[in-house]
């Protein structure tokens, strides 16, 4: 997949191309619907499918106070974009600048000028443009002036409950712990990606190393507690890629059993390996099923029990399932 992250980047003469545009927070099922009917759409115009979307959530320039927490970082939006079959991302900086754009401005300038759009695919809560003034009816309207035509994706709702899929439904799973029904909405588990960095070494005391995450990893973590899943290997900041998938037992939270543990860790134990060397490397941890809640213990020895236990209930909950 291209990407490009300023309309100057695109090269002249590109399109067509049909475009579908959101924040894509979660690249979730709601999102890949508006995808796939792009790629259909392209399919039989031969044009490039290409994603409109932005480095941060809108929200966090324009109204922090109710700027919910982003589901997935930046790398992880590209990855997902691309694993849905974009063809190119462009990657808009959403800085004063572009929250000042007019709608109009926005359609001509990055739509047609620089993408040569011919499709453009929104969902129907969309809202562009300086003061949110951009809407559906309101590309329909330029659609006339510049020859596009526009296409309003519907919800992907739950059948049980009717409920609309979104990242807000998506984040109280997680907050919840419910990372089974999370990945139901996602399409994936749910993951969150960091470069592995140095910890206490406890877990290496206790006879489980584990490979630790830092504060500032992409991705939404979900509640407290132990977790089945998998850690994937992405790789080192000298470009070698290794992509081997593990099974791990994650633990989740700031250890309550010890006191010197101030800020909620991600940790993950590959099973059955002790001498494996991730420092540097950059990970994606896959949470798959909830083992428990995190509990303090009453000394050493309890913990230790009850690791060997977590161990051997995340690897039946993961022989149960698909790798």
């Amino acid at each position: 997949m291209i990407v490009f992250r300023d309309p100057s980047e695109v090269p002249a003469g590109f399109g067509p191309s049909v475009v579908a545009i959101g924040k894509f927070d979660g690249v979730h099922a709601g999102h890949r619907s508006v995808i796939e009917r792009a790629r259909v759409d392209a399919a039989t115009g031969g044009a490039r499918v290409v994603a409109v979307t932005f480095d941060r959530n809108p929200l966090s320039l324009l109204r922090p106070e109710i700027c919910p927490e982003n589901l997935i970082g930046v790398n992880q939006k590209l990855a997902l974009l691309a694993s849905a079959g974009v063809d190119a991302t462009l990657l808009l900086t959403f800085d004063e600048r572009l929250a000042g754009l007019a709608a109009h401005e926005f359609v001509e300038h990055v739509l047609v000028d620089s993408l040569g759009v011919r499709t453009v695919l929104v969902g129907d809560d969309f809202r562009f443009g300086r003061g949110g003034a951009g809407t559906p009816d309101l590309l329909r309207e330029m659609s006339d002036e510049f020859g596009f035509r526009v296409d309003v994706v519907g919800d992907v709702r739950s059948i049980d409950s009717d409920r609309r899929v979104s990242s807000t439904w998506i984040r109280e799973l997680l907050a919840e712990g419910d990372v089974e029904a999370a990945a139901k909405l996602l399409g994936r588990s749910p993951s969150v990606w960091g470069e592995v960095v140095h910890g206490l070494k406890r877990g290496r005391a206790l006879g489980f190393p584990t490979a630790n995450l830092p504060a500032d990893l992409e991705g939404f973590v979900p509640a407290d507690g132990v977790y089945a899943g998998w850690l994937v290997d992405q790789g080192s900041s000298d470009g070698l890629r290794s992509g081997t998938r593990y099974p791990a037992a994650i633990s989740v939270g700031t250890n309550p059993t010890f006191t010197d543990v101030s800020v909620r860790q991600v940790e993950a134990y590959v099973l059955d390996e002790t001498e494996l060397d991730l420092y540097g490397r950059s990970v994606e941890v896959q949470f798959v099923e909830r083992i428990r809640g995190m509990v303090a213990f009453e000394g050493i020895e309890p913990l230790k029990v009850q690791m060997a236990d977590d161990v051997a209930r995340v690897r039946r909950a993961l022989l149960a399932r698909p790798a």
